[in-house]
Protein backbone atom coordinates (compact mmCIF):
# COMPACT_ATOMS: atom_id res chain seq x y z
CA UNK A 1 0.00 0.00 0.00
CA UNK A 2 1.40 3.29 -1.02
CA UNK A 3 2.09 5.62 1.86
CA UNK A 4 -0.47 8.51 -0.01
CA UNK A 5 -3.46 5.47 0.24
CA UNK A 6 -2.25 4.52 3.65
CA UNK A 7 -2.62 7.72 5.11
CA UNK A 8 -5.83 8.50 3.47
CA UNK A 9 -7.61 4.99 4.90
CA UNK A 10 -6.46 6.01 8.67
CA UNK A 11 -7.06 9.91 8.28
CA UNK A 12 -10.77 8.78 6.91
CA UNK A 13 -11.12 6.21 9.42
CA UNK A 14 -10.09 8.34 12.61
CA UNK A 15 -12.33 10.99 11.35
CA UNK A 16 -15.19 8.63 11.01
CA UNK A 17 -14.66 8.01 14.84
CA UNK A 18 -15.34 11.31 15.99
CA UNK A 19 -18.24 12.61 17.51
CA UNK A 20 -18.84 15.52 14.55
CA UNK A 21 -18.53 13.24 11.77
CA UNK A 22 -22.23 13.20 11.09
CA UNK A 23 -22.00 17.19 10.69
CA UNK A 24 -18.98 16.45 8.38
CA UNK A 25 -20.34 14.37 6.68
CA UNK A 26 -23.65 16.78 5.50
CA UNK A 27 -21.59 19.73 5.58
CA UNK A 28 -19.77 18.05 2.74
CA UNK A 29 -22.74 16.26 1.53
CA UNK A 30 -24.70 19.61 0.86
CA UNK A 31 -21.61 21.47 -0.69
CA UNK A 32 -21.20 19.01 -3.02
CA UNK A 33 -24.63 18.87 -4.30
CA UNK A 34 -24.35 22.75 -4.96
CA UNK A 35 -21.15 21.76 -7.08
CA UNK A 36 -23.49 19.68 -9.30
CA UNK A 37 -25.98 22.29 -9.51
CA UNK A 38 -23.06 24.61 -10.98
CA UNK A 39 -21.75 22.21 -12.87
CA UNK A 40 -24.95 21.45 -14.86
CA UNK A 41 -25.66 25.27 -15.24
CA UNK A 42 -22.18 26.04 -16.33
CA UNK A 43 -20.99 22.96 -18.49
CA UNK A 44 -24.54 22.51 -20.49
CA UNK A 45 -24.35 19.01 -19.43
CA UNK A 46 -26.45 15.78 -20.71
CA UNK A 47 -26.81 12.30 -19.57
CA UNK A 48 -25.26 11.58 -23.26
CA UNK A 49 -21.86 13.70 -22.90
CA UNK A 50 -18.38 11.62 -22.03
CA UNK A 51 -17.19 12.52 -19.21
CA UNK A 52 -14.10 11.88 -17.34
CA UNK A 53 -13.72 12.27 -13.36
CA UNK A 54 -9.83 12.70 -12.05
CA UNK A 55 -9.23 12.15 -8.68
CA UNK A 56 -11.92 10.10 -7.37
CA UNK A 57 -11.27 7.81 -5.19
CA UNK A 58 -11.90 4.12 -3.96
CA UNK A 59 -14.44 4.49 -1.34
CA UNK A 60 -18.63 4.03 -1.76
CA UNK A 61 -19.33 6.22 1.35
CA UNK A 62 -22.07 8.68 0.60
CA UNK A 63 -20.30 11.77 0.73
CA UNK A 64 -16.76 10.41 -1.72
CA UNK A 65 -17.83 10.70 -5.30
CA UNK A 66 -20.81 12.47 -5.09
CA UNK A 67 -20.54 13.36 -8.42
CA UNK A 68 -20.48 9.67 -9.81
CA UNK A 69 -23.42 9.27 -7.91
CA UNK A 70 -25.60 12.49 -9.89
CA UNK A 71 -24.68 11.33 -13.16
CA UNK A 72 -25.14 7.11 -13.01
CA UNK A 73 -27.80 7.18 -15.44
CA UNK A 74 -25.15 8.21 -17.74
CA UNK A 75 -23.14 5.37 -19.31
CA UNK A 76 -20.28 7.30 -20.46
CA UNK A 77 -18.09 8.01 -18.07
CA UNK A 78 -14.29 7.32 -17.19
CA UNK A 79 -12.56 7.54 -14.19
CA UNK A 80 -8.81 8.47 -13.81
CA UNK A 81 -7.05 8.45 -10.45
CA UNK A 82 -3.08 7.54 -9.10
CA UNK A 83 -5.40 4.89 -6.82
CA UNK A 84 -7.09 1.68 -7.53
CA UNK A 85 -10.59 2.68 -8.10
CA UNK A 86 -12.21 -0.67 -9.65
CA UNK A 87 -14.30 -0.56 -6.80
CA UNK A 88 -16.33 1.89 -7.88
CA UNK A 89 -17.58 0.09 -10.59
CA UNK A 90 -19.18 -2.35 -8.03
CA UNK A 91 -21.73 0.47 -6.97
CA UNK A 92 -21.74 2.06 -10.58
CA UNK A 93 -22.28 0.11 -13.09
CA UNK A 94 -22.15 3.08 -15.51
CA UNK A 95 -18.75 3.76 -15.35
CA UNK A 96 -17.04 2.31 -18.63
CA UNK A 97 -13.63 2.29 -17.90
CA UNK A 98 -11.44 3.27 -14.70
CA UNK A 99 -7.58 4.36 -15.04
CA UNK A 100 -5.06 4.25 -13.17
CA UNK A 101 -2.90 7.08 -14.18
CA UNK A 102 -1.07 10.78 -13.68
CA UNK A 103 -3.76 13.42 -14.06
CA UNK A 104 -0.75 15.78 -15.15
CA UNK A 105 -0.05 13.13 -17.98
CA UNK A 106 -3.17 11.08 -19.29
CA UNK A 107 -1.91 9.70 -22.06
CA UNK A 108 -4.93 10.17 -23.42
CA UNK A 109 -5.67 11.82 -27.02
CA UNK A 110 -6.70 15.38 -27.34
CA UNK A 111 -10.08 16.12 -27.07
CA UNK A 112 -10.96 12.69 -26.11
CA UNK A 113 -13.87 13.54 -23.76
CA UNK A 114 -16.73 16.26 -24.07
CA UNK A 115 -16.14 17.36 -20.13
CA UNK A 116 -13.59 16.65 -18.00
CA UNK A 117 -14.05 16.99 -14.18
CA UNK A 118 -12.22 17.36 -10.83
CA UNK A 119 -13.18 17.68 -7.64
CA UNK A 120 -10.53 18.43 -4.95
CA UNK A 121 -8.10 17.68 -6.60
CA UNK A 122 -5.48 20.03 -7.97
CA UNK A 123 -4.41 21.19 -4.14
CA UNK A 124 -2.86 17.31 -3.77
CA UNK A 125 -0.87 17.20 -7.20
CA UNK A 126 2.26 19.08 -6.26
CA UNK A 127 3.75 22.37 -6.74
CA UNK A 128 2.20 25.54 -8.51
CA UNK A 129 4.08 24.46 -11.64
CA UNK A 130 3.04 21.00 -11.16
CA UNK A 131 -0.71 22.36 -10.68
CA UNK A 132 -0.25 24.51 -14.53
CA UNK A 133 0.54 21.20 -15.83
CA UNK A 134 -3.10 19.50 -14.10
CA UNK A 135 -5.10 22.27 -15.69
CA UNK A 136 -3.08 22.09 -18.48
CA UNK A 137 -3.32 18.69 -19.03
CA UNK A 138 -7.49 18.69 -18.79
CA UNK A 139 -8.01 21.32 -21.31
CA UNK A 140 -6.04 18.99 -23.36
CA UNK A 141 -8.17 15.99 -23.47
CA UNK A 142 -11.33 18.24 -23.37
CA UNK A 143 -13.48 18.48 -26.15
CA UNK A 144 -16.09 21.21 -24.30
CA UNK A 145 -14.78 22.11 -21.16
CA UNK A 146 -13.31 21.51 -17.72
CA UNK A 147 -14.58 21.97 -14.36
CA UNK A 148 -12.21 22.18 -11.53
CA UNK A 149 -13.73 22.47 -7.58
CA UNK A 150 -10.97 22.93 -4.82
CA UNK A 151 -10.75 24.56 -1.47
CA UNK A 152 -10.00 28.22 -1.09
CA UNK A 153 -7.09 28.94 0.96
CA UNK A 154 -8.38 31.97 2.46
CA UNK A 155 -11.27 30.91 4.03
CA UNK A 156 -10.56 30.64 7.69
CA UNK A 157 -10.54 26.48 8.39
CA UNK A 158 -8.42 24.19 6.10
CA UNK A 159 -10.47 20.57 6.15
CA UNK A 160 -7.74 19.00 5.82
CA UNK A 161 -6.03 19.63 9.19
CA UNK A 162 -9.28 21.32 10.04
CA UNK A 163 -7.10 24.05 11.99
CA UNK A 164 -7.91 28.07 11.56
CA UNK A 165 -5.88 30.45 10.37
CA UNK A 166 -2.59 28.76 10.08
CA UNK A 167 -2.74 27.77 6.04
CA UNK A 168 -2.55 31.94 6.19
CA UNK A 169 0.63 32.02 6.84
CA UNK A 170 3.81 32.13 4.11
CA UNK A 171 3.21 28.55 2.44
CA UNK A 172 7.02 27.31 4.04
CA UNK A 173 6.59 28.74 7.38
CA UNK A 174 3.03 26.77 6.99
CA UNK A 175 4.64 23.45 6.25
CA UNK A 176 6.72 24.06 9.26
CA UNK A 177 4.58 24.83 11.60
CA UNK A 178 2.58 21.47 10.39
CA UNK A 179 5.97 19.65 10.58
CA UNK A 180 6.36 20.88 13.88
CA UNK A 181 2.97 19.58 15.43
CA UNK A 182 3.34 16.01 13.57
CA UNK A 183 1.04 16.88 10.35
CA UNK A 184 4.28 15.75 8.23
CA UNK A 185 1.58 14.40 5.19
CA UNK A 186 0.36 17.85 5.05
CA UNK A 187 3.27 19.55 5.82
CA UNK A 188 4.67 17.98 2.38
CA UNK A 189 3.96 20.21 -0.79
CA UNK A 190 3.09 17.16 -2.88
CA UNK A 191 0.55 16.29 -0.82
CA UNK A 192 -1.04 19.59 -0.05
CA UNK A 193 -0.46 22.61 -1.60
CA UNK A 194 -4.24 25.42 -1.47
CA UNK A 195 -4.95 27.77 -4.10
CA UNK A 196 -6.27 31.04 -4.01
CA UNK A 197 -8.47 32.71 -6.73
CA UNK A 198 -5.39 34.93 -7.90
CA UNK A 199 -3.25 31.63 -8.41
CA UNK A 200 -5.93 30.15 -10.25
CA UNK A 201 -6.16 33.20 -12.81
CA UNK A 202 -2.68 32.99 -12.95
CA UNK A 203 -3.02 29.54 -14.03
CA UNK A 204 -5.08 30.50 -16.89
CA UNK A 205 -2.80 33.54 -18.05
CA UNK A 206 0.55 31.26 -18.31
CA UNK A 207 -1.68 28.82 -20.22
CA UNK A 208 -3.19 31.65 -22.53
CA UNK A 209 -6.57 30.21 -21.70
CA UNK A 210 -8.50 32.89 -22.31
CA UNK A 211 -12.47 31.75 -21.93
CA UNK A 212 -12.87 30.75 -18.10
CA UNK A 213 -15.22 31.59 -15.21
CA UNK A 214 -14.44 31.39 -11.50
CA UNK A 215 -17.09 30.44 -9.47
CA UNK A 216 -17.37 31.09 -5.67
CA UNK A 217 -19.05 28.22 -3.18
CA UNK A 218 -20.13 30.16 0.11
CA UNK A 219 -20.34 28.47 3.45
CA UNK A 220 -21.13 30.79 6.58
CA UNK A 221 -21.20 33.43 4.29
CA UNK A 222 -17.34 33.17 3.46
CA UNK A 223 -16.12 31.17 -0.07
CA UNK A 224 -15.08 28.05 1.14
CA UNK A 225 -14.44 26.99 -2.33
CA UNK A 226 -13.47 28.02 -5.51
CA UNK A 227 -14.32 26.55 -9.31
CA UNK A 228 -12.81 27.02 -12.23
CA UNK A 229 -14.64 26.45 -15.64
CA UNK A 230 -13.11 26.57 -18.87
CA UNK A 231 -14.32 26.78 -22.18
CA UNK A 232 -12.77 25.59 -25.49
Amino acid sequence: MSAIKKHRQETYSETKKSKFYKIFQNIILNSRNNFFELFIVYNHYSKDKSIIDIGCTPSIDKEQNTFLEKIKDNTNVTCLSNQDCTILQKKYKNIEKVIIGDGKNTMLKNNSFDIVHSNATIEHVGSFEDQILFVREMYRIAKESVFIQTPNRFYPVDFHTVLPFIHWLPKKIHREFLKFIKLDFYSKEENLNLLTKKELKKICELLNIKKYKILKHKLFFLTSNLILVIYK
